[in-house]
């Protein structure tokens, strides 16, 4: 240790110093080279455990975006029913309790029924009217304390009053059971005289408090117009303005001051 002290080359013990070094560099080398994995091996399993939850974060992340990227279509659709239902309240001047179609009957049922999810509570009744923002849905058939049945205009059990609107000549629509776009309803006219016009609008005729059905409410328009001359009648049919495959949100007309569980759309379209 006291040789060792003068350092630099004119060290006494430098010669030796050089050679143990040349001695034991390889073998250092090689002793670092065959250990590092094994000092290694901890952070490495810290790095992967890391990669793993952030690869784990990113695919939540996607997923969401995936969700809401699927879903934005139809929130943003949903939104303009309901706006439409506000705009449909105001123009029908009817106080209205807006609804969502949760179900249809099933498929080897002969009636067309859907099911609705506001009952009783929500002031739900049967035999009220049911309307969407682009015209006449159906009516209540029966109402449980938060879901109700509405029989659907087309289904042939269905029979409503309804009114030309040029002419304002009154008759009777019968639904013919079929959904999507071959969906039509017969309108036999009282008078047998008349001959209603392609392209006519057919309005809901009734009376108010009687029910099932309110006047006023578009049901379709006239698409073409037979003649049986064997029992002197007309029969027009009408393209329905509803598509009926595409139910959503939907709103049964209620009195005004109807108590009801949720908000209603009160008759100038505001919600309350």
């Amino acid at each position: 240790m006291v040789l060792d002290q003068q350092t630099g080359d004119s060290s006494p013990v430098e010669p030796v110093r050089a050679v143990v070094s040349e001695v034991f560099a390889p073998v250092e080398a090689v002793t670092s080279v065959a250990v590092r994995p094994f000092t290694t091996v901890p952070t490495w399993f810290r790095s992967k455990d890391s990669l793993r939850k952030e690869v784990e974060r990113l695919e939540a992340e996607n997923s969401a975006l995936r969700e809401e990227v699927a879903t934005s279509d139809l929130d943003v659709q949903t939104l303009v029913e309901f706006e439409g239902l506000t705009a449909a309240a105001a123009d029908l001047g009817r106080a209205l309790v807006p609804a969502r179609v949760i179900g249809y009957e099933p498929a080897q049922s002969f009636s067309r029924t859907v099911t609705i999810n506001a009952g009783t509570a929500a002031g739900v009744r049967p035999d009220m009217t049911v309307v969407n923002d682009e015209g006449l849905v159906g009516r209540v058939l029966r109402a449980t304390r938060r879901t109700a049945t509405v029989l659907l205009i087309l289904d042939p059990e269905s029979v409503v009053g309804g009114r030309i609107g040029q002419s304002k000549e009154i008759g009777f629509l019968k639904g013919r059971g079929v959904l999507g776009r071959e969906g039509r309803l017969d309108l036999e006219l009282l008078d047998q005289s008349l001959v209603p016009a392609q392209g006519d609008t057919v309005l809901s005729w009734g009376s108010d408090g009687v029910g099932p059905y309110v006047p006023g409410v578009p049901v379709g328009t006239v698409t073409d117009v037979f003649e049986s001359v064997r029992e002197q009648s007309r029969r027009a049919v009408i393209e329905p303005f509803v598509d009926f495959t595409a139910l959503d949100v939907v709103g049964v007309v209620v009195p005004p001051d109807t108590s009801s569980d949720r908000a209603l759309v009160r008759v100038d379209g505001s919600i309350g």
